[in-house]
């Protein structure tokens, strides 16, 4: 579904005291921004946060108020610092329930694997309200209430959730992009830049320099959800480039 008139915007809280410290590398939150991007959603905003409740509830609130979409990942686990469903439930002041579908999901992923515990029948705890998202890989499921959506910090599941999810959400264009390389200086082109990007109201323009063998360059990178005016933009900064003597690369270098 998609409403092309509304720029439509996501939050995420990555949630666990391991991302805080770097003995885990985040990667959900790239993953998350790539697949809204598809979804014609814009992630807006990501906080990170410890395995603390107050710390969760706080972000969670915030970003539920100010985005037309919450995400969060990590902390859905069997482990007693898994508190995310805790969290939003008390965020939301709705009680924690077991979900049957969940319950029945996990009796049967673990009817071989030494059955359902206490601390595996966790993952069957939602907000009271709830909604499950399909996880292939595992017998937990995600959860989604609302316009909040639980996911695991494991990134593999985490990708499958979001797939499980494709096409579900109301979203307004995707938006598009095309790169250019060229090895200059940014500091050079700025002006180039700033006046084609003021030419094209619906483009923007972003600049990542790199410096490669011995030489400095960037990457310019523009963006539209209407494909006439990323066409006409991306013309209009090489040939700018070109005209300054800097030849462009298609694709980036």
């Amino acid at each position: 579904m998609t409403s092309p008139d509304k720029i439509w915007t996501a939050g995420l809280v990555v949630i666990g005291d391991e991302i805080l410290s770097g003995r885990t590398h985040d990667k959900n939150i790239a993953q998350v921004a790539s697949w809204l991007q598809v979804q014609g959603i814009r992630l807006a905003e990501v906080r990170v946060v410890p395995d603390v409740e107050s710390r969760i509830v706080a972000a969670v609130n915030d970003l539920r108020s100010a985005y037309d979409y919450l995400f969060t990942t990590g902390g859905i686990g069997p482990t007693h610092d898994d508190i995310t469903v805790d969290a939003v439930a008390a965020a939301l002041g709705v009680p924690v329930v077991i979900h049957p579908d969940a319950r029945a999901l996990l009796e049967r992923y673990y009817a071989t694997r030494g059955g359902l515990n206490e601390g595996r029948l966790r993952m069957a705890r939602v907000p009271e309200g709830s909604d499950l998202i399909p996880n292939r890989m595992s017998g937990a499921p995600g959860i989604r209430r609302g316009n909040i959506f639980l996911m695991a910090g494991v990134p593999h599941i985490t990708a499958g959730m979001l797939d499980a999810l494709t096409g579900q959400l109301e979203g307004g264009a995707p938006l598009l992009s095309e790169t250019i390389g060229c090895w200059v200086a940014e500091s050079e082109v700025a002006d180039l830049l700033r006046q084609t990007e003021a030419a094209f109201a619906n483009c923007q323009i972003g600049s990542y320099p790199f410096f490669r063998e011995g030489r400095v360059g960037a990457n310019f990178v523009v963006r539209s959800t209407c494909a006439d005016d990323l066409a006409g933009c991306t013309a209009r900064l090489v040939e700018g480039l070109e005209g300054l003597g800097y030849p462009a690369t298609p694709g980036g270098i």
